[in-house]
């Protein structure tokens, strides 16, 4: 895959690597670094994707890799002592959703995004996260259940 090869296919899927980057991080600058860290790993690993047309699953298992280097990066970090008075405004309109969504366990909420908001089939999702379809699967109901009792709660 040269350069221009591997441009056209980092762009084609700069949106969705965004997405899950805002299911796993919750700093809008952290997952901008994950995404532009996983490119930049990918374009200097490219030798060693063995088949091209796995070229997306391979880039979102790198970008989940960075994402759980950048958590862990950020517990080492000593909290700060005072929060502002005021909270930012949320990014987009359902806050109240994106804040369920990640009150879920990474290992719930993961499976249950790339499914219904990036597409992905049960087969492509148990390649990425390294587990079994099955599996797969029952996170994706447990996380539906949890996400809904969480809705309930808060009356949505």
């Amino acid at each position: 895959m040269d350069k221009q090869e591997f441009s056209r296919r980092v762009l084609a899927v700069e949106g969705r690597l965004y997405r899950i980057s805002c299911g796993m991080l919750r700093e809008p600058q952290d997952r901008l670094d994950a995404v532009q860290e996983a490119v930049l790993k990918a374009w200097q690993n490219l030798g060693r994707l063995r088949r091209e047309e796995f070229f997306e699953t391979w880039l979102t298992r790198i970008l989940i890799n960075e994402c759980h280097n950048i958590q862990g990066a950020r517990r080492r970090i000593a909290q700060v002592d005072e929060l502002p008075e005021h909270a930012a405004p949320p990014e987009d309109g359902n806050r109240a959703l994106r804040d369920a969504l990640l009150a879920l366990d990474e290992a719930l909420r993961l499976p249950l995004l790339l499914c219904y908001m990036e597409g992905y089939r049960v087969r492509e999702i148990a390649k990425i996260l390294r587990i079994p379809e099955g599996t797969v699967k029952s996170r994706i109901a447990r996380a539906k259940r949890k996400l809904r009792a969480l809705l309930e709660e808060k009356d949505i």
